[in-house]
């Protein structure tokens, strides 16, 4: 698959639309599709649960036919060439056709089956989300729920592509070129506050009521910079007359950040209604400080572009369900 600088100098003669579809072959185009995403052949024979010679004659077969070469060899494995980046981003776009093809039969068929693959962020994860599948679950069993952990900045482009179903969790301001970026439909379910916490354990000598100029030099956890809630946070300091805390740890995952809540004596920066629930057992403690934080409107975010699958559709009346409960 390595590139033939005598062949890659020639054009190669035109495809025609019959002779494609004839030729072309679906599992061809997901093994394209799976060795872009994995960059390696070994990878992607093991995620598929095929041999490497297979996968290899898969891509031999397909780079005969366009006359072309689909893959490079790297000393990291393999990268596609532009026609095989062509040929992985329509061989996505027609996987996710199909799984929602799919979803469609079984939600004709039963009503309760389907797939739904969502994106989240910190600020569904811990409340809104739990809650959502809990009454999701309760409705249809049978409905497989995939959920990814990222930031915006990941989650609108694979949601985009197809890779996403939905993204859930705070919405970018519209005035940000992100919120406009991709073909995307967002919706708010309701406004979000900011609350700062820390471990339930640690003490500090701080006064009742503490201003934020109390807490400056404490060590902090803050949102990734490109996350549209750094922003936010940015603004709380801006607001105080205060610089971000240079002790600080740059973080989205709720796991290590209630990890670090709970071992280190820190500081951190959270959707109200996610604190919450570490608040009710003890395990995190909301101070009460003089200034408070908006954290920005929490929703969804769907393809403007696609009809989304029934699977979705039930997913988002019990998205929205659940947000009343939660902002009522």
């Amino acid at each position: 698959m390595a590139q033939d600088p005598t062949r890659a100098s020639l054009h190669a003669s035109p495809v025609s639309q019959v002779s494609l579809s004839r030729k072309l072959k679906l599992q061809q185009l997901i093994v394209v599709a799976k060795v872009i995403d994995s960059g390696s052949l070994l990878r992607a024979a093991n995620e598929m649960g095929m041999t490497q010679p297979a996968i290899t004659k898969a891509v031999q077969e397909l780079e005969a036919f366009l006359d072309a070469p689909l893959f490079e060899r790297s000393n990291r494995g393999v990268v596609p060439t532009e026609l095989g980046r062509l040929l992985g981003q329509r061989a996505k776009s027609m996987i996710t056709e199909l799984r929602y093809l799919t979803d469609e039969i079984n939600a004709l068929q039963s009503g309760t089956a389907g797939h739904v693959i969502v994106g989240t962020l910190i600020a569904a994860s811990a409340r809104l989300l739990p809650v959502t599948i809990a009454k999701l679950k309760a409705q249809a069993p049978d409905m497989l729920i995939t959920v990814r952990e990222a930031s915006t900045a990941q989650l609108f482009p694979a949601l985009a592509t197809g890779d996403l179903d939905i993204a859930v969790g705070r919405l970018p301001e519209r005035e940000l070129p992100l919120a406009s970026a991709f073909p995307l439909h967002h919706e708010v379910l309701f406004q979000e506050s900011m609350c700062i916490v820390v471990g339930a354990k640690h003490h500090f000598n701080l006064p009742a009521r503490p201003h934020l100029a109390d807490l400056r030099d404490l060590p902090w956890i803050v949102p990734l910079a490109d996350s549209p809630a750094r922003m936010r946070a940015e603004r709380l300091f801006q607001d105080a007359g205060l610089a971000l805390p240079g002790n600080r740890v740059e973080s989205l995952s709720m796991l290590t950040n209630i990890g670090l809540l709970l071992e280190t004596a820190c500081i951190g920066l959270m959707p109200r209604a996610a604190a919450q629930q570490f608040v009710a057992p003890g395990l995190l403690t909301i101070l009460d400080v003089a200034e408070s934080g908006d954290f920005g409107a929490v929703g969804f975010s769907i393809r403007a572009d696609k009809r989304i699958s029934p699977a979705c559709q039930r997913f988002i009346a019990c998205l929205r369900e659940s947000a009343q409960e939660i902002s009522g």
